[in-house]
């Protein structure tokens, strides 16, 4: 692996060291010296490649939250009706749910930053804008607004939870708020 400030590879792994670092030990323990350490790059190419720990770590949350909405991209391209689209919205919640603990905790750490400095709002409204354009191909845009509250909710639940709720209850909560959506028939 080159480790020059010809890898092209370093900035990407400076990234993920920083994300890595995150989501197994929270914001709080996040440094310059631990990340660089984590991505096996010398110190130096930290301030090389970012001009600061913010800037890192707004460019890591873009890129996690490219990847949630990739996720949705997933589940959402392919459904050809509304029922296709509701069973779509329930299968993204449970694999949500049920998939990495990392993205669970990187969306929380996200969300936490985002309650206190604007600048991570503004990435969480981006997030937000691309999850729901994902939900109006197949619904309004008052219910993508209220599915999108909704996955992020029962995906939260039931991650946590000790008993997590059965597809059946996912799948009811999806039918409850579609049915008021305007384009339906």
């Amino acid at each position: 692996m080159a480790t020059g400030h010809t890898d092209p590879q370093r900035r990407a792994r400076i990234i993920a060291a920083a994300l890595d670092l995150i989501a197994e030990e929270g914001l709080a323990a996040v440094s310059h010296r631990k990340i660089a350490k984590r991505a096996g790059v010398p110190l130096g190419s930290m301030t090389y490649h970012f001009s600061g720990i913010d800037e890192l770590l707004r460019e890591a949350f873009s890129e996690f939250t490219g990847h949630i909405v990739a996720v949705f991209d997933t589940y959402l391209a392919a459904p050809a009706g509304r029922e296709e689209a509701r069973t779509a919205v329930a299968d993204l919640v449970h694999a949500l749910s049920e998939g990495s603990s990392r993205d669970l905790v990187l969306t929380q750490e996200l969300y936490s930053l985002a309650a206190r400095r604007p600048a991570y709002r503004e990435l969480t409204h981006e997030w937000m804008r691309r999850s729901r354009s994902h939900l109006e191909k197949h619904f309004d845009p008052d219910t993508a607004r209220q599915l999108d509250a909704l996955i992020e909710g029962l995906t939260l639940h039931r991650a946590l939870s000790r008993e997590p709720h059965e597809r059946s209850l996912t799948l009811e909560a999806i039918a409850r708020i579609t049915t008021t959506d305007r384009r339906e028939p």
